[in-house]
C-alpha cells in the first residue's frame, strides 16, 4: 500500500470497536507500520471511538449514531480520520490527568481523562476539527523503516 484511501462506517456501539480495531490494524500493516504503531494507532482509535459512542451518542440519546473510518496513506504518512454526527466534542481540551494525579491510588485519583491522555501519547499526531456538522478525530502515524 504506497498510497491509498479507504473508508467503512459502523454502528456507533461498544460491539463495533474490535472490527473496528481490525479494519485499522489491517489497513497498518498493509501500509507497512510495525506492531508497536499499529497497536498505539488501534488503543487511540478504541479509546475515542468508545468516548464518541457512549457520550456523544448515547448519552445524548442517539440511537441510530454510525463512525466512519477514513483511512490515507500517502507519503509515508498513514492518517486514520474518526468522523462522526455526535454531540460536538473535543478530546484535546478535555481534563487529562497531571503527574502528580498519575502517581496517587486509583482511589484517590479523579475520574475521567487517561484515555484522552493515551491516545494522544499513542500516535505522532492527534488533531480534533468540527467541520460541516462532524466531529473529526485525525490520528497520524509517520510509518518507519522497519
Amino acid at each position: 500500500m504506497k498510497k491509498a484511501t479507504e473508508s467503512r462506517n459502523f454502528i456507533a456501539s461498544l460491539d463495533s470497536l474490535e472490527p473496528m480495531r481490525d479494519f485499522v490494524s489491517q489497513k497498518g500493516s498493509e501500509a507497512g507500520l510495525n506492531k508497536k504503531q499499529i497497536y498505539g494507532l488501534c488503543l487511540a482509535v478504541d479509546e475515542i471511538s468508545t468516548n464518541i459512542i457512549l457520550y456523544g451518542y448515547q448519552s445524548s440519546g442517539i440511537t441510530d449514531g454510525v463512525i466512519s473510518i477514513k483511512i490515507n496513506f500517502e507519503n509515508d504518512i498513514f492518517v486514520v480520520i474518526l468522523e462522526d454526527k455526535a454531540t460536538p466534542f473535543n478530546p484535546l481540551e478535555a481534563r487529562t490527568p497531571d503527574e502528580n494525579e498519575l502517581g496517587l491510588p486509583l482511589e484517590e485519583r479523579k475520574i475521567g481523562g487517561l484515555g484522552i491522555m493515551m491516545a494522544k501519547e499513542s500516535v505522532d499526531e492527534f488533531r480534533y476539527e468540527f467541520k460541516d456538522g462532524k466531529n473529526l478525530n485525525i490520528f497520524s502515524v509517520k510509518a518507519l523503516d522497519n
